[in-house]
């Protein structure tokens, strides 16, 4: 099966993997008349659904929106890597968190794997959650990297197993000759993220959130109580969470002008087998490199190797998703020379132009609490934000939501027709950066 996905399909999913090997997916009604809840969500990916969960937990009534059908966006089309770590360099915002929030972040990042981990086992989620990351170094001095990370997470308490692995020891975890060494993680790795946000929606679900699908909102009207418009239907919230991301457009402008939506790409291989599945990835870790324009590959649960990589902020789609992947594929995997590839799909992730996520609440409008701009770290960085959010709502003291909004984040100057082009130029700089051997950080 060839299903060449497209990543805005109007209404369902992309026929992407995830959605040819899905569990049965109920369909939620539309919202039609009005809804009275103490909290609106708006978004039925990760961010929303999380929120959700740990509102409805705490005792909160909640609906929640979404536009097309639960974890249509990113959340049902990512990589499907369960990663350690939020944002990129975060000792840059010292000053504005001093050292204790710098210490907050890097310890967060290790906490939103677990909240992953503790869910899918409280509620025995099914979506072929698996143990084992490797970072791959591009070059020898990203290796030596490794070791400072391994030191430095040690210390922050983290208790899963880290293993340096030398350049000539690679082929113990991959088939490829082109990297420089790794650190082997067994405390992140990788699941099938619809069938993820599928469990997650029942959970929410039996915990009494309503869901409605196929329910676009059209209107907000913020106030002590906000009105959420739809076309057949109204809800009533005391307090609303935009949990859009890449996909909230122009509902409010203000944030929407603070998150670049870029596309990213993934293929799927026929079923490779065992043998050939064990000869790439000898111990089935999900595996990154260090470049700014990353490849990210795993195999899933029948032993296809999943690549994907190649962010576009330019707005435009490769008109054969697989064309032109799968060249990146086979430079890191020449025997798959002859491999035929079943999937090609895409979707919109969400970057700011700090590299963190941005998690807060509106100043003028103290009851509009968001989450948003992941810049792929989206699949544990939602949980964490859902939690944070969960806290920040229901009246708990949230240190990591403090953390968070402390930092302040810039909207792309020119407006959204100015925003890709401006920011693929930054990362065009950083890449010039890295080739020439000074610091190569991402934006």
């Amino acid at each position: 099966m060839d299903a060449r996905a497209r990543p805005n399909h109007p209404s369902s999913h992309a026929a992407s993997y995830y959605a040819a090997s899905s569990q049965a997916q109920p369909d939620e009604p539309a919202l039609s008349g009005e809804v009275n809840v103490d909290v609106c969500v708006v978004g039925g990916g990760f961010t929303g659904l999380n929120t959700a969960i740990e509102l409805a937990e705490r005792g909160l009534s909640v609906a929640l929106l979404e536009a097309h059908t639960i974890g249509w966006g990113a959340s049902g089309r990512n990589g499907g890597q369960l990663i350690r770590g939020v944002g990129h360099h975060v000792e840059r915002f010292r000053d504005v968190i001093g050292d204790s929030g710098v210490r907050e972040l890097k310890r967060m990042g290790l906490e939103a794997v677990e909240i992953v981990r503790q869910r899918v086992e409280k509620y025995r989620i099914d979506c072929d959650l698996t143990w084992g990351y490797c970072d791959l170094a591009n070059k020898p001095r990203e290796f030596d990297g490794f070791a400072e990370d391994a030191e430095e997470l040690r210390g922050l308490g983290y208790r899963h197993e880290l293993q340096l692995i030398a350049p000539d020891d690679l082929r113990s975890v991959i088939g490829s000759g082109n990297y420089a060494g790794g650190m082997l993680d067994m405390g992140s790795g990788h699941l099938h993220p619809l069938n993820l946000a599928l469990g997650e929606a029942a959970v929410a679900k039996s915990l009494g959130v309503q869901l409605f699908e196929h329910s676009p909102v059209i209107r907000l009207e913020y106030g002590a109580q906000v009105k959420v418009h739809t076309a057949q239907g109204l809800v009533r919230a005391d307090t609303l969470v935009l949990g859009c991301n890449a996909y909230l457009n122009d509902l409010d402008p203000t944030l929407s002008g603070k998150v670049l939506p870029a596309g990213s790409y993934i293929i799927a291989t026929e079923p490779l087998g065992d043998d050939l599945a064990q000869q790439l990835l000898p111990r089935n870790t999900a595996m990154c490199d260090q470049r700014v324009a990353v490849d990210y590959f795993r195999l899933s649960a029948d032993k296809r190797l999943l690549f994907g990589g190649a962010c576009h902020y330019s707005g435009r789609d490769p008109q054969d998703i697989g064309a032109y992947m799968q060249p990146k594929m086979l430079k890191v995997f020449p025997q798959l020379k002859d491999v035929k590839i079943d999937f090609q799909w895409g979707g919109m992730i969400g970057i700011g132009a700090n590299r963190l996520p941005q998690i807060g609440r509106l100043d003028e409008h103290p009851n509009v609490f968001y989450a948003q701009a992941y810049a792929g770290h989206g699949l544990n960085a939602t949980h964490l934000a859902g939690k944070l959010l969960g806290e920040a709502i229901s009246g708990q003291h949230s240190s990591g939501f403090d953390v968070f909004a402390k930092v302040p984040h810039m909207a792309f100057p020119g407006g959204k027709h100015l925003r890709s082009p401006l920011l693929a130029l930054g990362m065009l700089w950083h890449r010039l950066k890295s080739w020439s051997g000074s610091d190569g950080a991402a934006l």
